[in-house]
């Protein structure tokens, strides 16, 4: 099971006990902030993309959307969501569920610059009913990301609306 790869992980740094299941499913943003009572913003999706002959992951905050040509501009080919087999097989984690902790080995991952207005968000634990509180540092930290990037839209500029929990 993809959680207790992500529990075994997270072991590793004596923070596995921060790991949060729910009895109700946290499968969309909406499921999870709903579980976790928290703002849609600060739910830290992982997205899952094929970029040439590999898979990205691109977390981002809830209420932002891929922007294609900010996309292509950074990767250099089209955005391409992976099919719920191709995300299981090429990630290691099920739709619903994927996170960018414990991935599967040639999987990229890439902070999206939207996350940085929060002091805190909540990324799912390969599992679609569990999520871990981490300030944007461990996040950054504990992703073990290829680093930040900018290719997304639809969200507040950082000097716009805070959010609760969300000034840095």
């Amino acid at each position: 099971m993809s959680i207790e790869r992500v529990k075994e992980y997270f072991r590793e740094y004596g923070m596995a006990e921060r790991i949060q299941e729910f009895d109700v499913s946290s499968a969309t943003v909406e499921l999870a902030a709903a579980a976790l009572n928290c703002e849609p913003e600060r739910i830290a999706k992982s997205l899952s993309f094929m970029a040439g002959d590999h898979a990205v992951l691109v977390v981002a905050a809830g209420d932002a959307r891929i922007d294609n040509p900010k996309y292509k501009a950074q990767f250099g080919t089209k955005a391409k969501m992976l099919s719920p087999d191709e995300a299981e097989r090429l990630i290691g984690h099920a739709v619903g569920g994927v996170c960018p902790f414990a991935v599967n080995e040639g999987a990229q991952v890439y902070l999206d610059v939207s996350l940085k207005r929060f002091d805190t968000v909540f990324p799912a634990c390969g599992s679609s009913n569990s999520a871990i509180q981490l300030t944007i540092s461990e996040l950054e930290e504990y992703s073990r990301c290829d680093g930040w990037v900018d290719v997304c839209k639809g969200y507040p500029p950082r000097e716009g609306k805070e959010l609760a929990g969300g000034n840095d």
